[in-house]
């Protein structure tokens, strides 16, 4: 019979990172700080465009 071998890992090798999905990616680079200037801006512009095109806007407008 053969000797049997055992496998031993390795503590100092090269590690591979860890792979995330399409959502997790997307996550990690909405809430990275290196993009949030970026993010914040798209919000304020998309409630800016909501508020806008509803029928709020209209107590902004002066009376006649």
């Amino acid at each position: 019979m053969p000797p049997k071998q055992f496998s031993v890992a390795r503590s100092g090798g090269p590690r591979r990172g860890h792979q995330q999905g399409y959502f997790g990616a997307a996550y990690s680079a909405i809430t990275s700080k290196d993009n949030r200037s970026v993010v914040q801006s798209v919000g304020i512009f998309g409630v800016a465009v909501a508020f806008f095109s509803s029928s709020w806007s209209e107590f902004i407008l002066p009376p006649l």
